[in-house]
């Protein structure tokens, strides 16, 4: 699929965007841009879509969004009132190219040229890298002149040296498709999200698209790379990850609220897509609360 193509604002009298948003994604659609985006998230959680990846996003995290690639944060229903007071994203846009056409054929640069590279999967920072990222992203907000240009090479410099980061989209994940998909799958991608919770037919989806339920299944695996059941159900399993970390219940309830219809399948596909069980997973994120709590 290719998604809507996003012109990004330029910042008048600067090489490149930075910017403070106050309010969930404004973007909130699967779209792409030919700049390079950092965002890192001061607040909100939902779903997360980069290219063939999809998860859970939360507060704190920080993502690096290659050129061209697709990518859309979808916010959960109670962020839809934003809190104005508290901003919500810091956001940056650069070029690949901002710096000259050369500048990244240095010797000197080469590090740095293929983190770039990589971000072409997206990168999910994570540990101390997410943490020092973080304060340069504060740091750019207010700075001026030449040191906005050596703080950002400075983030890549960082992001260079680490190995704290995941690859988000699998490298076959192909993006250059009819530009006529967009509209199509945003509407599966939002019908989706907003139904998972009960059973949904292959014709009730296949109707949304335009499509015959044959034709729709053929049409979602070669946009995607993964079957719209496989998509479903990753959905439903990002949300029940929601809920073992943010509600006291029980894990069979969260199951059926998470729109599985059997316990069993909960379980097992609940491990193939996290790599532990559910009870395993609310333990994890509880021995993490103290650590959490002294950031």
């Amino acid at each position: 699929m290719k998604p809507r193509l996003l012109k990004v604002p330029t910042a008048p009298s600067y090489s490149f965007s930075v910017r403070l948003d106050k309010v969930p994604n404004l973007n909130n659609r699967w779209h792409y841009h030919p700049e390079i985006e950092l965002i890192h998230f001061h607040r909100g959680s939902g779903t997360q879509f980069v290219g063939d990846d999809i998860k859970r996003f939360a507060k704190d995290d920080i993502v690096l969004v290659g050129s061209g690639l697709p990518h859309y944060w979808r916010d959960d229903d109670d962020m839809q009132d934003p809190d104005r007071s508290q901003p919500y994203s810091t956001v940056i846009h650069f070029a690949p190219d901002f710096w000259g056409s050369r500048f990244l054929d240095l010797m000197e640069n080469k590090p740095i040229k293929q983190v770039l590279e990589k971000a072409q999967r997206g990168l999910l920072l994570s540990g101390q890298l997410r943490q020092q990222v973080a304060g340069l992203m504060e740091k750019i907000l207010y700075a001026e002149g030449p040191d906005r240009i050596i703080t950002l090479l400075e983030m890549l410099w960082l992001i260079s040296r680490s190995s704290q980061y995941t690859l988000l989209s699998s490298m076959g994940y192909q993006r250059d498709l009819s530009e006529s998909d967009s509209d199509r799958i945003n509407a599966i991608y939002n019908y989706t999200l907003s139904h998972f919770h009960r059973k949904i037919t292959l014709e009730e989806i296949a109707e949304i698209a335009g499509m015959v339920p044959n034709s729709f299944c053929r049409y979602f695996k070669s946009r995607t790379g993964k079957t719209y059941s496989q998509f479903l159900m990753e959905i439903r399993v990002g949300y029940s990850c929601k809920l073992l970390m943010e509600r006291d219940i029980s894990i069979k309830q969260l199951c059926f609220e998470s729109g599985f219809m059997n316990f069993s399948c909960f379980h097992r596909r609940f491990k193939a897509v996290t790599g532990q069980s559910p009870q395993s997973y609310r333990q994890a994120f509880v021995q993490t609360l103290p650590n959490m709590s002294a950031r």
